[in-house]
């Protein structure tokens, strides 16, 4: 999984994909890759999970071996006029980037090309051995991930369709990026994730590396005599409750493929122990 130089991680909204993407970013680490993370619509996870203070647009280390960033779309889009457009550095890009913000609302695909070029701009600039990217949840993902292909078929020639077919590249070249999707064993997460395995079959923008089921359950080791005799109370309302939520977990888990299991962290931990406890996992998976 880590030979890829861009790895988005993405899911529906409350499944963890912050903590998976942050404990990917940690386990690269310790095998001393040099690691980008970036947090593509919204850093605020990464940063609770790198247990750090709000992401700014340009990168920082936040552990050794891990520097993280967040994109800003004004930032994002001054930084395309310099670098993706040419335009000089001396000339004044602040009003010019203010009106794009404006166009960027409503222009199909230009918020999301300059959201998601930031994350392919690092890749281009090869100063990291891994790019990692919480990315926008599924109900967004193919609309940044299309974003390059709708600039490039909605501008005839020129730069930016030479970049906008170079970016599409770089996410469909499946020895450089690849998706991690990451679910719960629940069923909308699980139909959701689904759907999306359906759509990039039909639809191979990116190539899947692969899925991973996150707060999943032990099964509860003590015998169901030993259960009937709890007297009423908190104790056997937790245990019947384990019981019935793992029996349904179960239930969502058969109809999912084969995948990496991460576990349920019980007790009270930080955002940056369940990133550091899932980076233990990783190291016993991949």
């Amino acid at each position: 999984m880590l030979e890829r130089k861009l790895i988005f991680v993405s899911g529906k909204g409350g499944v963890g994909k912050s903590a998976v993407a942050a404990s990917l970013a940690i386990v690269a680490a310790r095998r001393g890759l040099r690691v980008l993370a970036i947090g593509m619509v919204d850093g605020l996870g990464l940063a609770e999970h790198f247990a750090t203070e709000k992401l700014a647009y340009a990168p920082r280390g936040v552990r050794p071996g891990i520097d993280a960033l967040a994109v800003y779309r004004e930032e994002a889009l001054d930084e395309y006029l310099r670098l993706q457009l040419h335009v000089p550095r001396a000339a004044p890009t602040k009003v010019l980037t203010r009106a794009l913000n404006v166009l960027a609302e409503t222009a199909p695909g230009i918020r999301e090309i300059v959201t998601i070029g930031k994350p392919i701009y690092e890749l281009w600039k090869g100063g990291y051995d891994l790019v990692l990217v919480d990315a926008p949840p599924l109900g967004q993902l193919f609309s940044y991930l299309r974003a390059p292909s709708a600039i490039a078929d909605l501008v005839p020639a020129g730069p930016i369709q030479k970049q906008a077919n170079h970016m599409r590249d770089s996410i469909a070249d499946a020895t450089t990026t690849s998706l991690v999707l990451v679910t719960t064993p629940e069923e909308l997460p699980v139909l959701e994730t689904m759907e999306t395995l359906d759509r990039l079959d039909v639809e191979p923008v990116v190539g899947l590396e692969t899925l991973v089921v996150n707060r999943l359950l032990e099964p509860l080791e003590v015998p169901k005599n030993v259960l009937a005799t709890l007297p009423a109370g908190p104790h056997s309302a937790a245990a019947h409750h384990h019981l019935a939520t793992h029996s349904q977990q179960q239930r969502w888990l058969d109809a999912l493929p084969p995948s990496p299991q991460l576990p349920y962290l019980f007790g009270l931990h930080t955002a940056g122990e369940v990133a550091e406890q899932l980076g233990d996992v990783w190291d016993e998976i991949i």
